[in-house]
C-alpha cells in the first residue's frame, strides 16, 4: 500500500484530450432550445458542465458529441425555452 503521494502510480483515466471523447451517446434525453423564446441570457451556457453549449446571434447551439443530456440547462433556464426532448437511437 502507498504511504506518501509520490508512491501512487499514475492511473490516467484517458490518454487523449477530451475534446476527442465523443460522450454525447451516453444520452437517453437531449436539450432542444426554442430561440423564439430564448432571451439570450447564456445562463444554460454558464451552467453547463461539459461545455456543451456555444453562443449564437440565434441562440444556444448544442454540440451532441458531448453533451449527456444530464438536463441542467433546462433546469436553470429563466424563461423555459429548453426542453429535453427523448433521444432518438
Amino acid at each position: 500500500m502507498p504511504q506518501t503521494l509520490h508512491e501512487i502510480p499514475p492511473t490516467p483515466i484517458n490518454t487523449v484530450n477530451s475534446a476527442n471523447v465523443k460522450t454525447g451517446g451516453w444520452r437517453a434525453f437531449k436539450p432542444v432550445c426554442d430561440n423564439s423564446k430564448c432571451i439570450k441570457c447564456w445562463t444554460c451556457w454558464k451552467f453547463c458542465p461539459d461545455v456543451s453549449i456555444a453562443i449564437s446571434e440565434e441562440g444556444p447551439v448544442y454540440d451532441y458529441d458531448h453533451c449527456k443530456g444530464c438536463g441542467i440547462c433546462a433546469a436553470e433556464c429563466p424563461v423555459k425555452c429548453i426542453q429535453m426532448v427523448p433521444e432518438n437511437k
